[in-house]
């Protein structure tokens, strides 16, 4: 069976973090804090989204002398599309492993 793209652990972490609040721009250095994904995880992943347009990616200049510029970024509409479908796959396979419903229960 083919591997489903965008869906390893890694990925889904990524996508997790974002979704928290998708049109903020993020830094790298904080999404790898968040995520717990190293710098050789995290990056290739962020370069791979963004050249799919799933992520956008910019500079913001330092408001310190002598610092360089930091990357952000974001989720596009695509990629927070894309996030939701992935991290609701992840959780109802988790729930099925589990034998638990993901049916949204509400009051009679």
């Amino acid at each position: 069976m083919p591997r489903t793209p965008h869906a390893s652990p890694q990925t889904l972490r990524l996508f997790g973090a974002l979704m928290k609040d998708p049109s903020t721009w993020r830094y790298g250095y904080d999404l790898s804090r968040e995520t717990g994904l190293a710098s050789g995880t995290l990056y290739p992943i962020l370069m791979r989204l963004t050249e799919q347009a799933l992520l956008e990616a910019g500079w913001e200049p330092s408001d310190q002398p002598g610092r360089p510029p930091r990357h952000t970024y974001r989720l596009t509409g695509d990629g927070v599309a894309l996030a939701r479908v992935r991290l609701a796959d992840a959780a109802a396979k988790v729930a099925a492993r589990r034998g638990t419903s993901l049916a949204i229960v509400r009051p009679a």
